[in-house]
């Protein structure tokens, strides 16, 4: 049986992650748990899973870990920046420098699939659209860092990677902070949502179907490796205050924009994921869905705000 490492894999994107490879896979999951430490007790029972505490930058640990592995998808990061402007050592570490000792170890016929950000693509036209052949230029620590790590493995062989778009839906490992999730519990707590740069485009995706791409590319290895690919929804392509139209007219509440507010992180562009569509991969799971999937989360969350701060 074939084995995957999920470096971060008790994290937002990990633990949702792990569901899609236990059946066929053994999958082992390193991490430091800083955040929740029940997201991955629904697999503990299963004879495919292990799990290791311990961190990315262990080159011992790690050494040990890849050598064992014939997929590895690097998900540890600290996300968002906020938090890597907060604790910017520890992200350069953590987001670039643990990807390049993966880099190192892996030999050439290990799979990686890492996933990047299209944060990275940054403040460009907000009319013009995105590609993959479009200049990468990250406003932030966060988008830096992990701009940096995906060009560390473009440059090795037997990686592919993945630009992604904001991610939203529920998880073990839930996250409040991210638009469309914040938006939903705002809207069910507060009955309203402020706005700013509210014209700002960006571009979403359902956690799931990001957790569908990454299988995708291992089951169709041949034709998707050493490639790099953006994954969004296309069809969420839309202004912040489309988005908050859309939240609002399923969960129903006021919407107030304000000029009082700056987002240090200035991202506005259209993105397209035409060349992993042409490629067979098709999005699932839509807004509404994840939107009536966001309401009984926090039907069952005591504490609403979980966030990487």
């Amino acid at each position: 049986m074939r084995r995957v490492l999920i470096t971060g894999g008790a994290g937002y994107l990990g633990s949702s992650m792990v569901s899609h490879f236990i059946n066929d896979f053994e999958v082992t999951v390193v991490d430091r748990l800083l955040y929740d430490r029940t997201s991955l007790l629904q697999h503990i029972t299963h004879p495919n899973f292990k799990f290791i505490k311990g961190d990315v930058r262990d080159e011992r640990l790690m050494k040990q870990l890849v050598s064992k592995s014939d997929v590895i998808l690097p998900l540890a990061a600290l996300v968002g920046f906020p938090l890597c402007d907060r604790m910017p050592h520890e992200a350069v570490e953590v987001n670039r420098d643990a990807c390049k000792m993966i880099a190192d170890l892996k030999e050439r016929d290990q799979i990686v699939i890492y996933p990047c950000t299209n944060s990275g693509y940054g403040s460009v036209d907000g009319s013009k659209l995105c590609t993959e052949d479009t200049p990468m230029k990250p406003i932030t620590l966060y988008g830096q860092t992990k701009v940096e790590a995906e060009e560390i493995f473009r440059s090795t062989q037997g990686c592919t990677t993945l630009r992604l778009a904001t991610v939203f839906g529920p998880s073990p490992r839930m996250r409040t902070d991210l638009l469309v999730n914040s938006f939903v519990l705002k809207a069910l707590r507060e009955r309203a949502l402020i706005l700013y740069e509210d014209a700002y485009m960006r571009n979403y995706i359902h956690i799931q179907d990001i957790c569908r791409a990454f299988r995708f590319i291992v089951d169709r290895w041949d034709e998707c490796s050493d490639q790099t690919f953006n994954v969004g929804n296309d069809a969420l392509n839309c202004t912040k205050r489309q988005l908050a139209e859309q939240v609002a007219a399923l969960v129903p509440c006021s919407i107030y924009v304000t000029e009082k507010i700056s987002d240090p992180d200035q991202r506005d562009y259209i993105v397209s994921s035409q060349r992993f569509y042409d490629r067979g991969f098709v999005c699932k799971n839509d807004l509404s869905l994840g939107v009536k999937q966001l309401q009984v989360a926090y039907s069952l969350l005591d504490e609403p705000w979980h966030a990487n701060y």
